[in-house]
């Protein structure tokens, strides 16, 4: 897939797709004869990961981190890794999964606050029309 294709399905910008290529988080698995990325799906999913995890506040380390850990535990299979090696990552995987619940949680109180607000507004702006 092109770059504008890998946009219009990951929902993120160009410009958004070119800096994670910048700063490492996502390479195009190919080019073509002109030049141009190309892009397999599962450099749109690694993309996908990373736009799941903007919102809840990760920063480019972090993600490059997880990245590193989900690429490690892929590669051949969590299977051909060493004992000791394989429970590392799953244990910093786990950390991970843990502070997206957390963010998670924290979004939920943010939105019920923000709907609070919204009703708040309505209702004044209801009284004041009436």
């Amino acid at each position: 897939m092109h770059i504008g294709q890998v946009a219009a399905l990951t929902e993120l910008s160009l410009r958004t797709i070119r800096h994670y290529e910048e700063v490492g988080l996502v390479r195009p698995s190919a080019r073509s004869r002109g030049g141009f990325r190309l892009y397999t799906e599962a450099d749109v999913a690694r993309l996908m990961v990373i736009r799941r995890m903007k919102p809840l506040g990760f920063t480019l380390e972090e993600m490059g981190e997880l990245l590193s850990i989900t690429d490690r535990l892929d590669d051949g299979g969590a299977a051909a890794l060493e004992a000791a090696e394989r429970e590392q990552l799953l244990a910093r995987l786990g950390r991970f999964e843990q502070a997206t619940h957390e963010r998670c949680e924290v979004l939920r109180t943010q939105l019920s606050r923000a709907e609070e607000f919204a009703a708040d507004l309505q209702r004044r702006a209801g009284q004041l029309t009436a």
